[in-house]
């Protein structure tokens, strides 16, 4: 491919528990501050894990256009929002000329659950005699319910309403992958570009676990029991760790072509160099996941034509359980050898569908900073995950080239390969 016809990042917006925008997050990062915290509104419930990557005080309402739209968005989609204004702010799409048939939206997102308090009420009118009544959901609930209550969780909707403020005409798509979405959306926009659709993309992924439906299912997620500390209670790859911590975030890129966007004076973050998604094959054996995990990385390598001796660091799944990172570890060991690694989740938990994006962000800052930052509370090795985790202190990177990878509870895996400049 002529170097000119390159995809290209040219936007980054991120809102995170560490932060919203690309320099309170590049600081706090650099700074080893931890986002994960007590959550306010599970304080006192026995049952549930009170921690989590939280963003407190969060107010998307000055950002939102038009203003009415607020009515319609949950959380995620909030989050989205702020992230998009952001990249796109970030990126100059407004001012630059890109005509709006040729700008397009692929947005990755999780599943959206409804807040408590605008679906009790008609819990409640269902309830006869101290038991729930399944027939009388279809005709007494709905009168309970704000009429364009639905709109506020459809998963096609932060791509919906980011596509409608933005005047994206072009291509508008959702991808519902789980913890791979915010990098399958990268994939999708690249290939619409590539395929002449569009001439620039917003893309994004965007989750929020902090909500109390996710807490409640705690047997369906290996929740780290550390209580006492938040802070600590996430630790990537550490042989101390017990399990991973949920969060909430979005982050949201630009992408163009390097020719559109250098005509345009865009500054360019780093190049998409190969994309690879794999999955396990049927079963629970984890050598099935590790295998998954191998081939992603050694696709994405050959698409982007670079040997493991050209990488400069892997940004890590790193989840903090565990089996999956042992499985993972391994999988990078014996595709990278000896990289340095870095596990972004420490600082902020998982953030479902927000996660790839929001964990890119810190490749893409460290390329413009020279410094990949550390992973937190990586205190004791773990020979079972026989890598080179960067901790303590940041580690210097002049190679400008990363490894970025997710997967999936149900076995899909994604590996990104972006270059500097």
């Amino acid at each position: 491919m002529d170097a000119n016809d390159q995809v290209v990042i040219t936007g980054l917006g991120v809102v995170s528990p560490i932060g919203i925008g690309s320099e309170v997050f590049w600081q706090n990062l650099l700074e080893g501050q931890s986002g994960i915290r007590s959550i306010p509104f599970l304080n006192g419930c026995e049952t549930l894990a009170p921690i989590g990557g939280y963003i407190p005080e969060f107010d998307v309402s000055d950002r939102v256009r038009p203003r009415k739209a607020l009515k319609v968005m949950s959380r995620d989609i909030q989050l989205a929002f702020a992230a998009a204004d952001l990249a796109v702010q970030d990126a100059c799409v407004g001012r630059s000329g890109i005509e709006p048939e040729r700008l397009g939206v692929v947005f990755g997102t999780d599943l959206i659950p409804c807040e408590l308090h605008e679906i009790a009420p008609a819990i409640r009118g269902c309830i006869e005699h101290g038991r729930f009544d399944f027939s009388r959901w279809g005709t007494r609930a709905m009168s309970d319910l704000y009429p364009l209550w639905l709109l506020k969780y459809l998963p096609n909707m932060p791509a919906s309403h980011i596509g409608i403020a933005f005047d994206a005409r072009g291509p508008n798509n959702t991808l519902t992958l789980g913890e791979i979405s915010g990098l399958g959306s990268i994939a999708e926009a690249v290939r619409v570009i590539e395929r002449g659709h569009a001439d620039a993309m917003i893309c994004g992924g965007t989750g929020c676990r902090i909500h109390p439906a996710f807490h409640a299912r705690q047997s369906a997620y290996p929740l780290s029991r550390r209580r006492d500390d938040p802070t600590a209670a996430c630790r990537p790859f550490d042989a101390d760790r017990d399990g991973m911590v949920h969060g909430e975030g979005a982050g949201v890129l630009v992408l163009e072509r390097r020719r559109h966007a250098e005509s345009r004076g865009a500054t360019i973050y780093a190049g998409i160099g190969g994309f690879a998604n794999t999955c396990r094959a049927a079963g629970r054996d984890d050598t099935l996941l590790n295998e998954a995990i191998a081939r992603a990385i050694r696709s994405a390598l050959g698409q982007a034509g670079l040997s493991s001796r050209e990488v400069g660091h892997v940004n890590a799944h790193g989840l903090g359980t565990p089996t999956d990172d042992e499985i993972e570890a391994k999988a990078i060991r014996q595709t990278l050898g000896d990289v340095p690694v870095t596990a972004p989740k420490s600082y902020f938990g998982s953030l479902a569908a927000g996660s790839g994006v929001v964990e890119l962000a810190v490749t893409l800052l460290s390329f413009r900073n020279g410094l990949v930052p550390p992973t937190l509370n990586y205190q004791h090795p773990d020979p079972r995950c026989p890598i080179q985790v960067i901790h303590g202190q940041p580690l210097k990177d002049s190679t400008g080239t990363a490894v970025v990878l997710n997967h999936s509870p149900t076995g899909q895996v994604a590996s990104l390969v972006v270059t500097a400049g």
